[in-house]
C-alpha cells in the first residue's frame, strides 16, 4: 500500500504526459496557484490594495506556502523513484541540490526565515520578493519554458565566452574613460569602478545621460566604445537564435520518428515513402 501510494505520487507530480486527467488538473492547478501568487505579491506592494486586501493576500500566501511545502516534501519523499536519484538518503540529498528542487525551496524559504531568525523588516521585504521565484516553478509545466533552458544547456561555453568577452570590454573601456575624463570631471569620474557605470550604460546603448564624456578625446573614445558595445551585446543575441532553432529542429524530428518497427526502422518517412 505504502510502495503504491508513493508510485501513484510520482506518477502524478513527475510522470505528468501520460494523458491522465488528474495529472493535467494538479498541473493546471498549481500554474494558476504560481500565476495567483504572482500577481498577488506585485499588487501588495500597491498601498491603497494592500490597505483594502490586505488579509486576501495573505490568505493567498498561506495557503500557496501550505501547498508549495506539501509539494516540496512529496518530491523529496519520492526522489529515489527516479533512477538518477536511485539511492533513499544520498538519492534525495542529490535531489535537494538540483536546479528544480532549489528554486522551490527558494519559493517558501521566505515565508519560515521570518519565524525562524529574528530579522529587520527591510530584509523581510527582502526575502518576501524571493517569493517571485515561484514563478520559475512554471517550468515544469510550460513546455517552452524547457525549450529555453534546453538552449542555455547546449550553448553555454558560447554564452560563456560572450559574458567575459563583454566584461573584459567593460573594464578596459572603463579604465580608459577614467584615465582621459577623470582631470575634467573628478566628481563622475573619480575611480574606475564609478567609470563603469557609465561603461554599463553606453556599452548596453542606454546612455542614462547623467554621466557622458566632455572633452574632446573622451567623445572620440565613448563614441568607438559605443560601437563596440552595439557588436558585442548582439552576440548573444544571435547565439540564443541560433540555439532555438536548432532545438526547434530536433523537437521536429523527434516528432517525425516512430518506434523502431521491422517495416520503418523508426523513421516515419520511410513508411510515407513505402505506401
Amino acid at each position: 500500500m505504502y510502495e503504491r501510494i508513493k508510485y501513484r505520487v510520482y506518477d502524478i507530480l513527475v510522470e505528468t504526459d501520460d494523458g491522465e486527467v488528474i495529472d493535467r488538473v494538479v498541473a493546471v492547478f498549481l500554474m494558476l496557484l504560481i500565476l495567483i501568487n504572482t500577481a498577488a505579491v506585485v499588487l501588495e506592494t500597491v498601498d491603497d490594495l494592500n490597505a483594502r486586501f490586505g488579509s486576501v493576500f495573505y490568505a493567498i500566501e498561506i495557503v500557496s506556502v501550505t501547498i508549495f511545502s506539501i509539494e516540496y516534501l512529496l518530491r523529496l519523499w519520492i526522489a529515489p523513484l527516479d533512477p538518477r536519484y536511485a539511492k533513499p538518503f544520498w538519492g534525495r540529498v542529490r535531489y535537494a541540490f538540483s536546479l528544480m528542487a532549489i528554486i522551490d525551496l527558494l519559493a517558501i524559504l521566505p515565508a519560515f526565515l521570518p519565524l525562524i531568525f529574528t530579522v529587520d523588516m527591510r530584509i523581510v521585504r527582502f526575502l518576501r520578493i524571493f517569493r517571485l521565484f515561484r514563478l520559475f516553478k512554471l517550468s515544469r509545466y510550460v513546455e517552452s519554458l524547457n525549450t529555453l533552458d534546453d538552449v542555455v544547456r547546449s550553448k553555454k561555453e558560447e554564452l560563456l565566452v560572450t559574458v567575459v568577452m563583454v566584461l573584459m570590454l567593460l573594464l578596459f573601456s572603463s579604465s580608459l574613460m577614467y584615465v582621459v575624463e577623470t582631470e575634467a570631471q573628478p566628481d563622475k569620474f573619480p575611480d574606475i569602478p564609478s567609470a563603469m557605470w557609465w561603461g554599463i550604460a553606453t556599452l548596453t546603448t542606454v546612455g542614462y545621460g547623467d554621466v557622458f564624456p566632455i572633452t574632446g578625446l573622451g567623445k572620440l573614445l565613448g563614441g568607438f566604445i559605443a560601437l563596440l558595445g552595439i557588436g558585442m551585446f548582439a552576440l548573444p543575441t544571435g547565439i540564443l537564435a541560433g540555439g532555438f532553432a536548432d532545438e526547434l529542429k530536433k523537437r521536429h524530428a523527434k516528432e517525425k520518428t516512430c518506434p523502431p518497427c521491422p517495416h520503418c526502422g523508426g523513421d516515419i518517412s520511410s513508411v510515407v515513402g513505402n505506401e
